[in-house]
């Protein structure tokens, strides 16, 4: 469960913490007080979407930190899978930074994670319920999401949905396949062209890049070739003059002749000999290239037409060899593909209505898990509102038959008749404000009988209520609460007299700055808060009183 909450520089709140108990945290103030930047900064430490303009004006970045403890098994697995550290006494560390240019830096027991990492941990350890998940209700293509969740029937909709996607890519294959026999024609008339074109042009990968080089060399032959001589004849010489190698050599031999009659002639010789290895290596070599000059033979006329044959080529098929290969053994497969059609279709007609039949059985299992899930959860939620002031309410999970889809052949949608004698009718049409934060307040304690995440937070669950029925939702939450740890922000004193540990939130203006400021209320502080919420600002000793009695009387349905 949450423990403790770190807040920096988030909105009007400058720094803050708080510390969370067991069972049900009430947290109130005046509107406007920060009650709600509270909920966004939970929001934003478990990874859910935020904005930088969450961040405090003036200041760079803004950080909150979470601490839990005694972790559940699925967000330790959750952990272990994305090879995250693990404390033994099962504490979590959540952190997230935000900064003005939009960046965020993450950490879960002080390992960098994403904020996808995060929201996949933070799913499991909190649920938020706010206005909008009221309205969610109103969405009847997310009622079949509530049921299935309710059914726990993830195997059969998993096996379901693998049938359906079978099903679907033999529809669309035979959609596929049963095309005309003209539009047949033309499609396989299309292929063998192609085909004999790029096969007779016997496209060789790096020839393109072959043929350039080879012209280069052909247009610029005789220069290259010219150059390549003199620089011969420099080293090696001719007829008509001594080349470099021969100057060489008769400089060596006149040293050597009179190499006894001066120091370090011998140095020099070596010197002039190892110059002279060079040379005949330079000879050798330009001689070498000049024989593979006078082997290459080519016409210029021939290499122009077969670039020009590449060049079109690559316009139609891909700019390079590679591709116009891979389009050549594509177009072979798909023309093989086209001349068995027809053995092909046949097979499928025939698989068609045995997987058919498969997914129908499938979609029929579900339907059955579904409608008998939908009577239980009918009567759950149904003895749920009982409780919350509204006895007259039927509650209807309405599964009816529609054609097979991704979510099988039922169309799900909650119904409600808030009056004796009414048919029941889609929420959005009968179901006020209060009616809605009840009906999800009661599907919370259904679907959290069983414990659920660790963490509830509800944010203002008391829109829309008032008197018998706000004292019935406090009850409830104080009874949620002996199962998931509650945090509630209302603005109710009935709600509020049942709160295990009680939070103020304020604000409090310095230095031209607003600041909110977070305290736990005393006994004493409690019961003239109370009094606030119910009397206003003007609240005396009698009304102080009367929270008292109101504080007392929670205690006692608690107990």
């Amino acid at each position: 469960m949450l423990r403790s909450l770190n807040i920096e520089n988030i909105a009007i709140i400058e720094k803050a913490s708080v510390e969370f108990s067991e069972g049900l945290n009430i947290l109130t103030g005046e509107t406007g007080a920060g009650k709600s930047i509270l909920i966004d900064s939970i929001n934003a430490v478990t990874g859910e979407k935020t904005s930088r303009e969450l961040i405090r004006t003036g200041e760079d970045s803004a950080q909150v930190t979470a601490f839990f403890d005694g972790i559940s098994d699925d967000v330790r697995g959750r952990l272990l899978e994305n090879g995250l550290p693990v404390e033994e006494d099962g504490s979590l560390l959540l952190q997230r930074r935000l900064f003005r240019d939009g960046k965020n830096s993450c950490r879960i027991n002080g390992a960098a994670v994403t904020v996808s990492m995060l929201r996949n941990i933070g799913m499991s350890l909190i649920n938020i319920h706010g206005q909008r998940d009221s309205q969610a209700l109103l969405d009847s293509e997310k009622h079949i999401g509530f049921l299935d969740s309710f059914a726990e029937d993830a195997a059969l909709l998993q096996e379901y949905s693998f049938l359906y996607e079978k099903l679907r890519r033999i529809i669309n294959e035979i959609k596929e396949l049963s095309l005309d026999e003209a539009k047949k024609e033309r499609q396989t008339e299309m292929l063998v062209y192609q085909i004999n074109e790029l096969e007779a042009a016997e496209i060789q990968t790096g020839e393109r890049a072959a043929l350039i080089k080879k012209k280069n060399i052909l247009n610029n032959s005789k220069k290259l070739t010219d150059a390549l001589r003199c620089a011969l004849i420099s080293l090696s010489g001719d007829n008509d003059s001594f080349g470099a190698e021969g100057l060489i050599s008769a400089a060596v031999s006149e040293i050597a002749s009179v190499s006894s009659l001066a120091k370090g002639l011998d140095t020099l010789t070596e010197n002039l000999n190892t110059a002279n290895s060079y040379v005949d290596d330079c000879v050798r070599l330009l001689d070498d290239v000049l024989r593979q000059l006078e082997d290459i033979d080519g016409n210029i006329d021939e290499i122009e037409e077969r670039l020009d044959i590449l060049y079109k080529l690559s316009k139609k098929y891909g700019e390079k060899e590679e591709d116009m290969l891979a389009f050549l053994e594509n177009a072979k497969k798909e023309l093989e593909s086209l001349e068995g059609a027809d053995e092909r279709l046949d097979e499928l007609k025939k698989e068609y209505p045995e997987v058919l039949g498969e997914c129908e059985a499938a979609a029929k299992k579900l339907s059955s898990k579904r409608r008998d899930a939908a009577k239980m959860l009918s009567s759950a939620i149904q003895f749920e509102l009982s409780f919350l002031d509204m006895p007259n309410c039927r509650f209807v999970v309405s599964v009816e038959d529609c054609d097979m889809n991704e979510n099988g052949a039922d169309a799900v949608e909650f119904l409600i008749s808030a009056n004796p004698g009414e048919e029941p009718k889609a929420l959005g049409k009968v179901a006020s404000g209060g009616e809605l934060s009840r009906i999800m307040l009661a599907m919370k304690n259904v679907f959290n009988k069983e414990g659920g995440v660790d963490t509830l937070i509800f944010d203002e669950i008391d829109t829309g209520v008032s008197g018998s029925a706000a004292r019935r939702i406090a009850v409830k939450l104080s009874e949620v609460s002996k199962k998931s740890q509650i945090l509630c922000i209302t603005h109710l004193a009935q709600i509020a007299a049942f709160a295990d540990t009680h939070k103020f939130l304020y604000k409090e203006v310095a230095d031209g700055k607003t600041f909110t400021r977070i305290k736990e209320l005393s006994e004493g502080e409690r019961a003239y808060e109370l009094a606030r919420m119910t009397y206003g600002a003007d609240a005396d000793e009698i009304h102080i009183r009367s929270a008292e009695r109101m504080i007392l009387s929670a205690q006692k349905e608690k107990k």
